[in-house]
């Protein structure tokens, strides 16, 4: 007998050590930790918090759980999928990609968007038609990124193919040397290169050197412990059915199709050129009225170019392009001296967000004010009736932005309040003002900028603030 006790105190004493599956601690503790980067292609700070497909992906699986999403940031993909291993992350959500030798206690989890690598060049410059070709020239590619992985691969079949390792940079710095004429050729995923692409309109592809791979989350398995593994599958099971990743993409990487080349690259050269000039301003404003610098900037672009001195066809002047009375509200000043129309346009804005009913969210919150800053508050009002009418949400700006162009055809107006509207105009203009706001992001444009001051105004008086480095 006491053999016999001896015996199931041990067997209980192990069951007692055992702990429970990860995901009832991660719920337990009410903490789920992701691990990722701070890259265009994951996590960055956007106009209104936390953006980036692995933070909105990883935001809503927190939700999912019911619990906090606590996120950390590494340098490398690497580094992501070390914390993993090593326990002090349950989630590398960091832009991973599948095909590689994970180490023991990590799985990937399913994948949730297809990525190929491209060899790249700068455009007009000589297209290699192979990547023997390639190899003859100058291949660099970073020391740390998977796409050596993919040269290595090439080797087997090209020997000779030579390349460059470049340490302490990233893919991105690198594409920025292409693009400016400093390398001849590097890799980059899609993915990579979508992003890229606004920022450096110079960039091409050359040629496709991967099959697709799939962009996966990895998630812990220590233990063969798969409990998260397994909430994770559900999660994504459940996600593609209700269209949440593909509206993910598509917020993301939908501009793609629609990218300008002229029009990115005009855009970036006024960001070397005008922007310094007022950025100081800009900032400062924002600052004042609570809103973001570099949506205030990309409004300005939208409105004039940064041009102090542009006159719309409709007689509205001025780098922010006040109308008289807006600027009379706003107590704005001279609406044609750049500072005084920054200062009322971020006035107006915010005034614009207050107004708006509080039960909407952000972003729609904000495209709504930048909306109503181009087409009043009256016809996007209207626009939004139209949209409950037809059973539509009239506090989502993706919904809203189907209706205002109605606003122009006579059946619709007739029944709106205010009438007629060229509806198609603040649609456009929000489109515009996001291209710019996220080529702004994504550039990482900073404050330590340094401009002369602009020419003198005869008609305003204002000298434009310098900044030192």
């Amino acid at each position: 007998m006491k053999v016999l006790i001896a015996l199931l105190s041990i067997l209980l004493l192990a069951t007692c050590a055992q702990p429970p599956p990860l995901l009832d601690r991660i719920l337990a503790e009410g903490e789920l930790r992701v691990v990722t980067r701070n890259s265009p292609d994951a996590y960055y700070l956007g106009s209104h918090g936390p953006e980036g497909p692995a933070y909105d992906l990883a935001s809503q699986f927190a939700e999912h759980l019911g619990v906090p999403l606590r996120l950390y940031t590494v340098k490398t993909r690497e580094a992501a999928i070390e914390e993993v291993a090593a326990g002090r992350a349950h989630i590398a959500a960091a832009g991973l990609s599948t095909g590689i030798a994970l180490p023991r206690g990590v799985q990937f989890g399913p994948g949730y968007q297809r990525v190929r690598e491209h060899l790249v060049y700068r455009r007009r410059s000589a297209r290699p038609a192979t990547i023997a070709d390639a190899g003859r020239g100058q291949i660099e590619v970073a020391s740390a990124s998977a796409h050596l992985r993919t040269l290595e691969d090439l080797r087997l079949r090209y020997p000779d193919l030579p390349w460059i390792e470049r340490d302490d940079t990233d893919t991105e710095e690198i594409l920025a040397d292409v693009s400016q004429g400093k390398v001849q050729f590097t890799l980059a995923s899609s993915t990579e290169f979508a992003l890229n692409r606004s920022v450096h309109p110079e960039l091409a592809i050359a040629l496709d050197l991967s099959p697709e791979r799939a962009l996966s989350w990895v998630v812990s398995t220590a233990g063969h412990d798969s409990s998260l593994l397994d909430r994770v599958n559900s999660f994504f099971v459940l996600a593609r059915r209700e269209g949440v990743i593909t509206a993910l993409l598509d917020r993301y990487y939908g501009e793609d199709d629609r990218f300008d080349y002229l029009f990115s690259r005009n855009f970036m050269e006024h960001l070397g050129s005008r922007l310094p000039t007022y950025q100081a301003w800009f900032e400062e404003a924002a600052e004042e009225h609570a809103v973001d610098w570099r949506l205030l900037a990309a409004m300005g672009y939208q409105e004039s170019k940064w041009d102090p001195h542009a006159v719309s066809f409709t007689g509205v002047r001025g780098l922010m392009q006040l109308t008289e009375d807006t600027a009379s509200r706003m107590r704005a000043g001279d609406r044609r001296d750049p500072r005084s129309s920054i200062f009322g346009a971020a006035k107006y804005l915010a005034l614009l967000q207050r107004e708006m009913p509080k039960r909407i969210p952000e972003p729609d919150r904000t495209w709504f004010a930048v909306a109503a800053y181009n087409v009043g508050l009256g016809h996007l009002e209207d626009a939004r009736i139209l949209t409950q009418q037809a059973g539509r949400n009239p506090d989502r700006w993706e919904d809203v932005r189907d209706f205002l162009p109605l606003l122009s055809q006579e059946r619709w107006y007739t029944k709106t309040k205010r009438g007629y509207a060229r509806g198609w105009e603040p649609v456009r203009y929000v489109d515009n003002v996001q291209a710019y706001l996220n080529i702004l992001q994504v550039a990482g444009t900073s404050a330590s900028t340094t401009a002369a001051p602009p020419e003198p105004d005869a008609d305003a008086g204002a000298e434009a603030p310098r900044k030192s480095r």
